[in-house]
């Protein structure tokens, strides 16, 4: 199946066809379709204000006054057992950074749709059920990679502070975890970038964006990563992208050992969660 999906990619950019693609955590699973031949009913998706949905949608979506919004956090003992298999490897030197998920089920009065319209982030999506694929919402501030004028750039974020700090600046950018933490991913990139391009770079190196949450502002820490790719990369997109999944600002490093490390402590397959999705329209790439 992977093999299928990075030829459909190569074959849709070698045709200069504009089209979106949602692949999974896996690189195993895609939903991918010509941009003329998506259906509203079948997926919406907002990628920084390019997107398929209307203002009556939305202003539907908005008649639901008060939200009732419930998490069940996983067991402490059920936790700990993943922190501590995760803890074990680093300090066995298996892994210099392992991000660790678990699944936190929700319930709230809004539907799929009306989340989709109620979410703020730059990149949006929803796709409805198809065939193997359940149905589901998400929304994300963090680039993946762009393409323009043939350079491919990456912008990780990693390193988090609570903005209504005093001096949550400074505090976030000498902090002694989050420096070290984004310089770790900030190397991984720099080499899965080296694998498809020349000239890479760091272009801008941790700089401080502002990210506003239902539960207040945040501040995050980017950088900018960027090389350049042949001439021919259309041909060659479905491996272009294949290299650098899954991104290493949701896995960890060395990211072949971390990812085996994520599978034992984490007990759940990922899915479309921290998957890529993203809008390839001549020449140009835009993902999340």
């Amino acid at each position: 199946m992977k093999q299928e999906i990075i030829d459909k990619i190569n074959r849709l950019a070698s045709q200069d066809e504009p089209f979106l693609f949602v692949i999974n955590y896996q690189g195993d699973k895609a939903f991918i379709r010509q941009l003329s031949d998506i259906n509203p009913e079948e997926c919406l998706f907002d990628f920084e204000g390019r997107g398929n949905s209307s203002d009556e949608m939305k202003n539907n979506s908005e008649k639901i006054a008060e939200i009732s919004w419930q998490i069940a956090p996983p067991l402490y003992e059920d936790y700990e057992r993943s922190f501590d298999i995760v803890k074990n490897n680093i300090m066995a030197g298996n892994s210099y950074l392992t991000n660790l998920t678990c699944k936190v089920p929700v319930s709230c009065n809004l539907s799929l749709e009306d989340i989709f319209h109620r979410a703020k982030g730059k990149y949006k999506l929803m796709l409805r059920r198809k065939r193997n694929l359940n149905p589901f919402v998400c929304f994300s501030p963090e680039t993946f990679v762009r393409i323009k004028n043939g350079r491919i750039y990456s912008y990780p974020m990693k390193g988090t502070l609570d903005a209504s700090l005093p001096n949550a600046e400074k505090l976030l950018m000498e902090d002694r975890k989050e420096a070290p933490e984004h310089a770790t991913i900030v190397d991984l990139i720099r080499n899965d970038l080296s694998r498809v391009a020349e000239n890479v770079r760091v272009d801008k190196y941790r700089y401080v964006d502002v990210l506003h949450t239902n539960k207040g502002d945040i501040l995050q820490t980017s950088s900018e990563i960027s090389g350049r790719l042949p001439e021919d990369y259309p041909h060659h997109l479905g491996e272009i992208l294949d290299v650098q999944l899954p991104a290493g600002s949701i896995t960890g490093a060395p990211k072949d050992k971390t990812m085996q490390i994520i599978q034992e402590a984490e007990g759940y397959d990922r899915g479309f969660y921290t998957g890529i999705m993203g809008i390839y329209d001549q020449g140009e790439l835009n993902s999340a």
